[in-house]
């Protein structure tokens, strides 16, 4: 390989490799940005993030225009071109800056001996348009088992899920309420000169209307707002918080849960944060000392309380379970790349696990609030139904809520293209003894 740098669509193709490797975009990325300078990391993220969210429609044109797959060896080649076909069909770049510039990235990447296929095959692309997607997995740029669930599942709603899946996510905040009012902050924001608006569901929620740098946000760095997901925000207003009652938040990281609890009521008792990776936690401490706010942090599997727990029963326990992630799609495009269908029985017994664990340690007379970034009901709803075989004196409580979807037990939440994500939430309540 040159010690020359490499150029962008160079960089972008090893992630996009790295990807379906396995790797995330939030492990593999920020090293390939680090090689860059400020001014072409916006455009790396870009085409990262793009080609991730039309993988599947691009790689279904690419394989049609390829008279055989490229040897393992020459997999990034692969991936250059997916990168080049994304621009050509969802970005305003140029046709002959697209195809010039890849042609050179091929021999940055050691592979001259392609440059004549990729050339070929762009100019093919150009000339002849993108032709009609081969299969419904194509044309809703998700992968086949993945379109074939959410058809099951969502049979009237599928085809809206995939497109929100495809939609760039607005950006959210949450305002500290024990720095502002919500209109307050609208206010500092309308005078910093960007436009927001109050989230129609979470109480101190605004999303704006073209996301910009947090660097911008009147007081972030004093911990006057957060940035949030309205579906996430939503926590706080199921969890029925009240001072003096000591709080758990199971899988915490990185901490935007944790916060929101302590900003929802400064006279709790105590928070209690446990994450099983430690990576991760110092995450959670950044958020709670910007904001000023303090939590018991712990690394630990939530599960195994006798690792950690100190043998008080907690009044309010929030379980935000590790799930497919199927209802954040359009936050993390790579999920369609990582995740697989054999994923999810697995991870359903760990939810399950999970909600076993937590009820064994909620006092009599407290409230969990078992909650998933998951659009499929095996994570959801069917995860409570199974648990309450189990324990048939758990109490299903149903909020007086105007969002989502009455499942039975619990609110799905759909993704919505102009607000929040997909989510769930089911609240139980453990009989006084």
């Amino acid at each position: 390989m040159s010690d020359q740098p490499q150029p962008l669509r160079a960089i972008a193709a090893s992630v996009l490799l790295a990807v379906e490797n396995g790797q995330s975009l939030s492990q593999c990325l920020p090293p390939a940005l680090a090689r860059l300078p400020m001014s072409e990391r916006p455009a790396l993220q870009a085409l990262c993030y793009g080609s991730c969210r039309w993988f599947h429609r691009l790689d279904d044109e690419l394989q049609g225009r390829l008279k055989k797959p490229l040897r393992s060896s020459d997999r990034v080649v692969h991936h250059l071109m997916l990168i080049a076909l994304f621009q050509l069909r969802f970005s305003q770049q140029a046709s002959y800056a697209v195809l010039n510039e890849t042609v050179e990235a091929c021999r940055a990447l050691d592979k001259p001996h392609l440059t004549g296929l990729v050339n070929g095959v762009l100019r093919a692309a150009e000339r002849t348009g993108a032709p009609e997607p081969s299969n419904d997995a194509s044309r809703v740029s998700h992968p086949a088992w993945m379109v074939e669930k959410l058809r099951h599942n969502w049979p009237e709603d599928w085809h809206a899920i995939a497109d929100a899946n495809n939609a760039q996510a607005p950006m959210t905040l949450r305002v500290n309420a024990l720095r502002f009012s919500r209109d307050e902050y609208l206010a500092l924001l309308a005078e910093a000169g960007i436009d927001a608006e109050a989230t129609r569901f979470a109480p101190n929620g605004i999303q704006l209307q073209q996301p910009v740098p947090v660097d911008r946000l009147p007081w972030f760095a004093d911990g006057a707002v957060s940035v949030q997901d309205e579906a996430a925000q939503l926590c706080t207003t199921v969890l029925d918080l009240a001072p003096g009652q000591r709080v758990l938040d199971a899988c915490a990281a990185p901490g935007g849960k944790t916060c929101a609890i302590l900003e929802a009521c400064s006279e709790l008792a105590e928070v209690v944060a446990i994450d099983e990776s430690e990576a991760r936690l110092p995450r959670v401490q950044e958020n709670l000392d910007r904001l000023d706010l303090a939590a018991t942090l712990k690394q630990a599997d939530a599960a195994d309380i006798d690792q950690w727990w100190d043998g008080e029963p907690f009044d309010r326990i929030l379980l935000d379970v590790p799930c497919s992630a199927s209802g954040v799609i359009r936050r993390h495009p790579d999920i369609k790349l990582l995740r697989r269908e054999s994923d999810i029985v697995p991870l359903a017994s760990i939810q399950l696990g999970l909600l076993e664990a937590m009820w064994s340690i909620l006092k009599p007379g407290g409230r969990l609030v078992y909650a998933t970034c998951s659009v499929f009901p095996q994570e959801n709803h069917r995860i409570i139904q199974r648990f309450r075989k189990q324990q048939e004196a758990a109490r299903l409580m149903e909020p007086e809520v105007s969002w989502g979807r009455e499942m039975g037990p619990g609110r799905q939440l759909l993704p919505d293209p102009n607000s929040h994500d997909g989510f769930f939430y089911a609240v139980l309540e453990k009989p006084e003894a």
